[in-house]
């Protein structure tokens, strides 16, 4: 990238722009899932069916992902994060449109694509700005997409509630989203490529750098997705407790990952990305092996609020070292978004399939095995250091413009 050198206060104000970005690609995400009842209505599907559409999104994200970089590369880091952060809110209003199977699938494969590339380009834009800074902020971006999936989904509760229309709901939040997300990206730093530099393959497999860091990815984000999906479930059909003790553990998990995400950034400039890693993956693998162990509620649910603690900060972290891995931080991260999404695929299913032949509670033995995972393997995060394309410049230096 450019090493054309911005003084701090353009770096730090870069840096709440891209959270902002953040929040607003996680509010389209809560509020998508909490109308899906009512786009499974509108196009007519039954649930087998709306499982198979529902993969259409990380099909998408998968294929789309690797395009990001050349994007990036071609038009320069603010105009490509604005581009496709729009083109990610607008598709919000695809599915609710669907009145098929096969257009549900199409419209959820559009979504998943925007979804993918605008995910790379954020999350490649806040390495960037992580190693200008020399401190770690990933955690903390990542917990500003889980603040806004969290405002998201409670603007859908509401809607839904209401009884209004997904096609006007979405239509709604699409036009908000897109204003704020145009408007955040109008600070971001305006990277572009040196005139040396190389631009990346239209379309490359991940490096093998992204598959070793991506590998542990895998593995927390299939505990997220096992834990969000069947936490509700276990303390349901293992544990027989209620439906709102049930629900409330859901919500525990998914504020202990939070409160994670924002406290991580710290954690991390204290102790490194390696031993934080390491730790987190010990104590998800403990909460994980308390869920296995629990005969009540309330252990179970202690169990799932450390494994929200202890993988909060697993997947920023491994962004941020696929970011400084190699040559090309756009192509690295798209391979270790790559890996997630397809953990974040299949866990679901895996737990399920896993519990038909044996047990729910032998499931979540595979999900103490792969926390354990995290905690053994998180030396592959260890970099030489953050490395970044320009150096940051006293508040008070001269700015070449970036401009070409």
């Amino acid at each position: 990238m450019s090493d054309v050198v911005y003084d701090q206060r353009e770096v730090r104000r870069s840096r709440y722009a891209v959270a902002a970005v953040f929040a607003v690609h996680g509010a389209v995400t809560g509020s998508f899932a909490t109308r899906v009842p009512w786009i499974q209505d509108h196009a007519s599907v039954s649930p087998g069916q709306l499982g198979l559409a529902l993969a259409f999104p990380a099909i998408g994200a998968s294929v789309a992902m690797p395009l990001a970089g050349s994007v990036s590369h071609r038009f320069g880091a603010r105009a490509a994060l604005r581009g496709l952060i729009s083109l990610w809110t607008l598709a919000l209003v695809l599915p609710a449109l669907a009145p098929n199977l096969v257009t549900l699938c199409a419209a959820l494969f559009v979504y998943g694509a925007t979804a993918g590339m605008a995910d790379v380009a954020m999350n490649a834009l806040g390495v960037e700005i992580e190693n200008r800074l020399d401190k770690s902020i990933m955690s903390g971006l990542h917990g500003m997409w889980s603040a806004g999936a969290l405002i998201g989904s409670a603007a859908g509760t509401l809607a839904a509630h209401l009884g209004s229309d997904a096609r006007l709901h979405h239509a709604l939040a699409a036009v908000t989203l897109t204003l704020l997300g145009v408007a955040a990206c109008q600070w971001v730093l305006d990277l572009r490529p040196t005139e040396d530099e190389e631009p990346p393959p239209r379309f490359a497999l991940p490096p093998k750098s992204a598959l070793l860091i991506g590998a542990i990815g895998f593995c927390a984000v299939f505990a997220e997705g096992a834990s969000l999906d069947w936490s509700a479930v276990y303390l349901r059909d293992v544990l027989d407790s209620s439906a709102g003790v049930a629900a409330a553990c859901t919500t525990g998990f998914a504020l202990t990952m939070a409160i994670g995400r924002f406290a991580g950034d710290a954690v991390v400039d204290r102790f490194g990305p390696v031993r934080t890693v390491r730790v987190s993956g010990v104590l998800a693998a403990l909460g994980a092996l308390l869920v296995v162990v629990a005969q009540s509620a309330a252990v179970a649910m202690t169990g799932f609020a450390l494994l929200g603690l202890g993988i909060a900060v697993v997947v920023p972290l491994c962004f941020a070292a696929a970011g400084r891995s190699g040559p090309n931080p756009s192509q690295a991260i798209a391979g270790v978004a790559t890996i997630t999404y397809t953990s974040g695929l299949i866990a679901p299913s895996a737990i399920g399939t896993v519990a038909d032949a044996t047990s729910l509670v032998t499931s979540f033995v595979l999900v103490t095995v792969l926390t354990c995972g995290v905690a053994a393997f998180a030396g592959v995060l260890r970099t030489s250091g953050r490395q970044s394309g320009g150096k940051v410049a006293p508040a008070d230096a001269k700015v070449p413009d970036p401009r070409p």
